[in-house]
């Protein structure tokens, strides 16, 4: 099985040393690896459970003090790595639900499991940058499946203390949503 291991660190060079240790621990491809704001580091990875998992902890053991977050996501949903990259082709956008996160690692979490608990598609999970360290997840649907994926997505990562805010727009205005696509 396939999955996806991101890490956050609150300093960027013990980031760069966690992301080299992570490549270096296991057979996991590195996807992103880059400071992101406030002067955090943020590693992105790919590759079988078992590797993620022993590459995430050898880098969380790095990281030490610095370890913001990780997260191992076995079975990771197509659409997480389009809307990371802003890149999902969506048209048309019915309720808009919005999930705002302390941790890149959680916005992450909270959209897989979103897009797996209902019938809605990612606009956009935004990770950190120009944000002040915070990231957040945009999806839509009808209203029903809106409100059941927000809720399953912060059910997810309920007890964290990572999740900030939530919104949900039924009718969201047009011109609302052209600066959303």
């Amino acid at each position: 099985m396939r999955a996806i291991g991101v890490l956050e660190t609150n300093v960027i060079a013990r980031g760069i040393l966690s992301a080299d240790t992570i490549v270096k621990t296991a057979d996991v491809e590195l996807l992103f690896a880059s400071p992101v704001c406030p002067g955090k580091y943020l590693i992105i990875i790919q590759g079988a459970v078992a590797a993620v998992k022993s590459s995430l902890i050898a880098g969380s053991e790095i990281a030490g003090e610095t370890l913001v977050n990780y997260t191992v996501i076995p079975n990771i949903h197509p659409e997480v790595f389009l809307a990371i990259a802003g890149s999902t082709g969506i048209d048309e956008v019915g309720a808009i639900g919005v999930v705002e996160t302390y941790s890149a690692p959680t916005a992450i979490m909270v959209g897989d499991e979103a897009v797996k608990s209902a019938q809605v598609r990612l606009i956009e999970i935004r990770m950190s940058r120009a944000i002040g360290g915070k990231a957040f997840v945009v999806l839509t649907g009808d209203v029903g499946a809106v409100r059941a994926a927000v809720d399953a997505g912060v059910n997810r990562v309920k007890g964290e203390g990572l999740v900030l805010s939530i919104a949900i727009i039924p009718a969201p205005h047009p011109d609302l949503v052209k600066t959303l696509l």
